[in-house]
């Protein structure tokens, strides 16, 4: 059976002049495990500069997962700056020199907010909690 390397191993390796380049943003996505009673949590670190993904941790939506996440974050992107959404359990983890809480409508998190959507629409499992859609009347 093939193992795949470590996450950290194919991390490209951040551009140390560039400030930009350790810029993170952070943010978790919901899915289940056979059945939804069975709810896992997918926490994600996206590099802005590069859109990789540096970290990730599953879990529960706790302080022990975040902390796992951050913990994962290669200790060069570590000591950049963070934005995430005003979940509290980052700002019991993060820094709070290196951590901006923002909404969606600030733009700050569109690179992770992003990739999460491309996963729900390409991947089934990673669907929303709760569905919603529009449909186009005939008179439109």
């Amino acid at each position: 059976m093939a193992h795949l390397p470590a996450l950290s191993t194919t991390v490209v390796a951040p551009d140390l002049e560039d400030a930009t380049s350790t810029i993170l943003e952070l943010d978790e996505l919901w899915s289940f495990v056979l059945k939804k009673a069975n709810e896992i949590w997918i926490w994600i670190a996206l590099c802005r500069k590069t859109r990789q993904v540096v970290a990730y941790a599953l879990g529960d939506r706790s302080k022990k997962t975040c902390l796992r996440l951050w913990q994962s974050i290669p200790l060069l992107y570590r000591k950049g700056h963070c934005f995430t959404d005003f979940w509290v359990t980052y700002q019991a983890v993060v820094p709070e020199a290196q951590h901006t809480a923002v909404g969606k409508e600030t733009g700050e998190t569109a690179h992770v907010e992003r990739w999460n959507n491309a996963l729900r629409r390409r991947l089934a499992r990673f669907v929303r909690m709760t569905l919603s859609f529009s449909r186009i009347s005939d008179d439109a």
